[in-house]
C-alpha cells in the first residue's frame, strides 16, 4: 500500500531500450538498465520478431515479484528515439505509483456491460487501497490487440467503467505484417486480449493527445461498407480505391502505405476532427481502415500541418501543465512514423521524443478518453512535482 510519507522526491523511474536481435540478449540488456531497488511496475514494448514465449517468461523472471506488462509493436520509442525491431520500456518504484491491472481475453466476443464492470472493479479496488488520494490523482492506461477490431467498444466500456478517470492507450502491432499482435501479462503473451492498468499517484500528470491533420477538400460519403471488417467498398457511389486515388491526385498503382500516411481521412465529431486512416488495399479493391467505419459517414481527405511543430507545441503545453516530465508513456500511430520517414523527419521527431522522456510504441491505433483514433499521438506525462 502507498504510504503518505513515501513521496519525498521525484518519482523513481528508469527508462531503457535495446536493439539486440536475439530475444535473450535484448532482455538482458534491457533488464540491466531498468533494474532498481523495489520495482513495482515494469512496462515493455517489443518487436513481434522476438520469441514471445521466451520474452514473456524471461522478462518476468528478471523482475519477479514485480508486475510486468506490455505489448508487441510496429516500432518502439524510447531513449534511442525511434527504433524498429527492438524493445523499450520503463520501471517505476513501488512507492511512486499504486495500480491495479487486469486482462480481458477473447476480446472479439467483448460484452460492453462486462467491460464496464471490469474497469469499475479495478478502480474501486485501487481507491480502497489509496483512499487518501483525491480523484484527480487517478488515470487509466489500456493496451489491446490491434488486430481484434474491437478497440471502439472496449475503449468506450473502459472509459465508462472508470467514471471520468482520464484514459489513454494503444493498439498492439506486429511490424506491419497484420498477422498477430500480443499483450504481455502475468508471464505470457496473449492474442485477442485487452489489458487495463488503473493508476494513482500524488505526482502531477497530464493525459493528452495531438494530431497534425485537419479536414479539407470535398465531402466524401461512404456509400458501401463491410462494418465488421472495417472495409469500405464504395465512396460517393464509386469504387472506393478509385475514388480515393482521384481525391489525392494519384493513380491506383501509386497507392501504398506511405500515401495512406500522408493522406488520411478525417471525420468531424462535434467541433473536432478525428483521423480515420487506411490500413491496406484488399484484394477485391476495397479499403481496410484502422478504425470502425460505416455507411453514411461523411469524410474529407485531410490537410497536414508540420508534424514536428505540432508535436513540439503539444509537449510545450505538457511542460506548462506539470513542469518537466519524468516520463511520458506514448502511443504513436505507425502512420506517423511512416510519414516522418518519407518527409525526412524521422530522426528529428525521434530525438524530440527521446529528449522529452517518451517511452512507448508505434501502434495500430490509439485510444483517448473512450475514443479509438488514428494517426494520433496519445500520452500520459508524469511530472516530478507533487500535487499541493
Amino acid at each position: 500500500m502507498l504510504g503518505r510519507s513515501a513521496f519525498l522526491s521525484a518519482p523513481r523511474i528508469k527508462c531503457a531500450s535495446s536493439r539486440q536481435e536475439s530475444t535473450e540478449a535484448a532482455l538482458a540488456e534491457l533488464a540491466d538498465s531498468l533494474n532498481q531497488p523495489d520495482v513495482g511496475l515494469v512496462v515493455v514494448f517489443f518487436s513481434s520478431h522476438y520469441d514471445t514465449e521466451v520474452l514473456a517468461k524471461t522478462i518476468c523472471r528478471y523482475f519477479d515479484p514485480s508486475t510486468v506488462i506490455g505489448c508487441s509493436t510496429a516500432g518502439e520509442v524510447g531513449p534511442l528515439g525511434y527504433t524498429v525491431g527492438g524493445i523499450t520500456g520503463f520501471s517505476i518504484h513501488r512507492d511512486d505509483l499504486a495500480f491495479e491491472v487486469g486482462l480481458i481475453t477473447q476480446v472479439s466476443q467483448f460484452d460492453l456491460h462486462t467491460g464496464r464492470l471490469f474497469a469499475h472493479q479495478l478502480k474501486e479496488s485501487l481507491q480502497q487501497r489509496v483512499d487518501h488520494l483525491p480523484p484527480e490523482a487517478f488515470f487509466g492506461f489500456m493496451l489491446i490487440d490491434g488486430l481484434s477490431r474491437r478497440e471502439e467498444s472496449v475503449a468506450r466500456a473502459f472509459h465508462d467503467g472508470l467514471g471520468g478517470i482520464p484514459l489513454m492507450g494503444g493498439s498492439a502491432a506486429d511490424d506491419l505484417r497484420f498477422k498477430e499482435s500480443w499483450i504481455l501479462y502475468e508471464g505470457r503473451c496473449v492474442k485477442n486480449a485487452a489489458l487495463l492498468l488503473v493508476c494513482a499517484t500524488p505526482y502531477l500528470f497530464h493525459v493528452f493527445k495531438t494530431q497534425h491533420f485537419v479536414g479539407g477538400g470535398d465531402r466524401l460519403v461512404v456509400t458501401g461498407a463491410l462494418v465488421r471488417q472495417r472495409d469500405v467498398t464504395e465512396i460517393n457511389g464509386c469504387p472506393a480505391l478509385e475514388e480515393y486515388a482521384r481525391c489525392v491526385g494519384l493513380s491506383v498503382g501509386q497507392l501504398d502505405a506511405t500515401v495512406f500516411a500522408s493522406y488520411p481521412f478525417v471525420v468531424r465529431i462535434g467541433h473536432t476532427d478525428f483521423v480515420r486512416s487506411i490500413q491496406k488495399i484488399n484484394p477485391d479493391g476495397s479499403l481496410r481502415f484502422f478504425c470502425a467505419i460505416e455507411e453514411g459517414v461523411v469524410m474529407r481527405v485531410a490537410n497536414g500541418i508540420d508534424m514536428l511543430d505540432n508535436l513540439t507545441s503539444a509537449l510545450e503545453v505538457v511542460a506548462q501543465r506539470i513542469g518537466e516530465p519524468a516520463l511520458i508513456i506514448g502511443c504513436d500511430c505507425i502512420l506517423r512514423h511512416l510519414e516522418a520517414r518519407v518527409r525526412g523527419r524521422l530522426e528529428r521527431v525521434g530525438q524530440l521524443l527521446s529528449q522529452s522522456k517518451v517511452v512507448g510504441f508505434s501502434t495500430y491505433g490509439e485510444q483517448y478518453r473512450g475514443l479509438h483514433v488514428n494517426q494520433t499521438f496519445t500520452g500520459i506525462a508524469i511530472g516530478s512535482g507533487k500535487r499541493l
